[in-house]
Formats: structure tokens, C-alpha cells, sequence
């Protein structure tokens, strides 16, 4: 006589398809959650990447920047109306505005609370009072976004603010 196995109940079965079904679906919200969070952080790497290579360039252009404004600062009283200053000047500007349409933004420093994370004091005046101010702008910084590319150069004074 051939025996027959017994088979579990088909509710048992619906049961058991039902807790599958549920491991299942958790696994792929896990997996789905995963791949979203692997694509935030790609998407992060990129942005911090194109950022850093952004602050590279403009690092490298900045000196040619300051020879610009230094030549113009030297400009003999009699030329400062010549079409070729004005050329130069022209192009200091343009240069500016190309900073500040990728977001470099020059640091503000005369007359402003001397602070270390953007400015790099080379020197101190006496002065009365308990405050340090920044009295002189001897080079200038700038930021991208949160970021320093180049700390502001200035001499600092003691005032009352």
C-alpha cells in the first residue's frame, strides 16, 4: 500500500506564502532605500568633486587677477583717460563678474571684526581699544560657497566697536 504524505493545510500554506511575501517586500524596500542612498551620495561626491576642481582653477587664475588691480593701482595721472587703461580696467571687471557668476565671492575686509577663518593678519597696528579690526587689505580672498579659496591678507587694528 502506497502512502499518501500528508500536506499542510492550505491555510498553513497561505500562512507561510504570506510571511514570504512580507520578507520579500521588506527586502526590496531595503534594497530600494539602499540604491537611493548610493545615488544621494554619488550625486554628493560629484557636486564636492566639481566644487574642489572649481576652487583649483580659480586658485590658479587669482594671481593674474591681482596683476590687474596692481597694474591699474600704478597708472600715471596722465594715461588714467587712455582707451588702453580703460581696456585693462574693463577686463579686471569682467574678470570679477565671471568669479561671481560661479559663486567666488571676494571677503569683505576694511572695517570689518578681524576674523581668522577668512582673514590671515601679516600686521598689527596700536591702537586703543579691545576689539581687532581689519584696518588694511593688502591682498584679497575669496570663498566658494562655505569654502576658503584664499584667506584675505590685511593689517589689523585694535579699535572700539
Amino acid at each position: 500500500m502506497i502512502k499518501k504524505q500528508q500536506q499542510p493545510p492550505m491555510e498553513d500554506q497561505l500562512l507561510e506564502m504570506q510571511q514570504q511575501i512580507g520578507e520579500l517586500t521588506e527586502a526590496l524596500q531595503r534594497e530600494r532605500a539602499d540604491a537611493a542612498n548610493l545615488r544621494r551620495r554619488h550625486d554628493e561626491q560629484i557636486s564636492g568633486l566639481k566644487t574642489m576642481v572649481k576652487a583649483n582653477v580659480v586658485r590658479e587664475l587669482l594671481p593674474a587677477l591681482d596683476n590687474l588691480e596692481r597694474s591699474l593701482k600704478h597708472v600715471p595721472k596722465g594715461l588714467e583717460k587712455n582707451d588702453y587703461v580703460k581696456g585693462v580696467h574693463a577686463t579686471a571687471k569682467q574678470f570679477e563678474k565671471t568669479l561671481n557668476d560661479m559663486g567666488v565671492h571676494r571677503i569683505p575686509t576694511v572695517g570689518q571684526v578681524f576674523n581668522p577663518r577668512l582673514h590671515e593678519a601679516v600686521a598689527m597696528e596700536e591702537g586703543a581699544g579691545t576689539v581687532e579690526v581689519v584696518a588694511q587689505e593688502l591682498q584679497p580672498g575669496y570663498t566658494l560657497g562655505n569654502e576658503v579659496i584664499r584667506h584675505a591678507m590685511v593689517r589689523v587694528k585694535m579699535e572700539e566697536k
